[in-house]
This record gives C-alpha cells, sequence and structure tokens, in this order.
C-alpha cells in the first residue's frame, strides 16, 4: 500500500507559478513510476507528467511540455510539478498517482492522492 498527500496548490494569476509536491508514505517510494493528473470540473480527468523510478526518464502531455516540470527526491519520498507560465485552462484539480510500471502509469495508475486544487485566474 502507498499512501499519497499533495499539497502546493492554490490561486495564482495567469503567467505565475505553482509547485505541487506528493508524500508518498507505505512501500519503498523508489519501485514506483510517479505521475501528475488534472480533472477540471465537468472533465475527465487527463495526464500531466510522469517521472521514471530513478527520475531519468519524463514524459509530459503537449498541454504542459515546456511549461511544467516534474521531479522526484526518492530521500524525501516526494514528487514535485513545477507550474510555470499558468494559463486559465490549468484550472483543475491535481492528483499525483503511483504505479511500478513507467510505461503504463497513464492507463494504470494503482494509487492517488487525494488531490490539491489550482486555480489560474484571468
Amino acid at each position: 500500500q502507498v499512501q499519497l498527500v499533495e499539497s502546493g496548490g492554490g490561486l495564482v494569476q495567469t503567467g505565475g507559478s505553482l509547485r505541487l509536491s506528493c508524500a508518498a508514505s507505505g512501500r519503498t517510494f523508489s519501485s514506483y513510476a510517479m505521475g501528475w493528473f488534472r480533472q477540471a470540473p465537468g472533465k475527465e480527468r487527463e495526464f500531466v507528467a510522469k517521472i521514471g523510478l530513478r527520475g531519468y526518464s519524463t514524459y509530459y502531455a503537449d498541454s504542459t511540455k515546456g511549461r511544467f516540470t516534474i521531479s522526484r527526491d526518492n530521500a524525501k519520498n516526494t514528487v514535485y510539478l513545477q507550474m510555470n507560465s499558468l494559463e486559465p485552462e490549468d484550472t483543475a484539480v491535481y492528483y499525483c498517482a503511483a504505479h511500478p510500471n513507467y510505461a503504463t502509469i497513464r492507463s494504470r495508475a494503482d494509487y492517488w492522492g487525494q488531490g490539491t486544487q489550482v486555480t489560474v485566474s484571468s
């Protein structure tokens, strides 16, 4: 079992930045690929970014590429999402997720956090 707790959400103006954190507890954090997803009101949850077990491999949704950066600190059992140049379209609840397989985490995440709200005002 892996428990995930997100933090760092809030209200920011267009063009601003936020850094989300996701703290993990339970089984060995470094055994899991980690991902960030988001869900806007009235929309389905969508993939944002993912990172491999050691942090060397990353992949981003087209909508976030170049603006968001995912990273992890295995010593702190934490994954981060640095979000820059935020736009109103980025407004959503952001969730972190864990899965043993980096290749399939987008569709088969095993563990989810409770989410943190990000609101970008225009």
